[in-house]
């Protein structure tokens, strides 16, 4: 499980910064943010990057593909949708 969690961190990391805003200084570290998700009851990010002012990521819950928006400080999903 820990090497599955390296493995999407350095994935998101490296897949998200070329075309994605910078996170503030002042934001959650990404690892935090992830953590958060798993505890808002995802079973997997697939995709996390700083947008308009916000961490935006996809992720499966409760089986289903979502999208969600979570707060830049805090890491609390602030918004979440089906992913079409």
């Amino acid at each position: 499980m820990k090497l599955a969690m390296i493995l999407v961190l350095g994935s998101l990391a490296l897949g998200s910064t070329a075309r994605a805003d910078r996170p503030g200084p002042d934001w959650m570290p990404m690892q935090q943010v992830i953590a958060k998700i798993l505890e808002a009851g995802y079973s997997e990010v697939t995709k996390l990057e700083a947008d308009d002012g916000r961490w935006e990521g996809e992720g499966i819950k409760n089986g289903q593909k979502m999208d969600f928006h979570a707060d830049p400080k805090t890491g609390v999903i602030v918004s979440e949708k089906p992913d079409k």
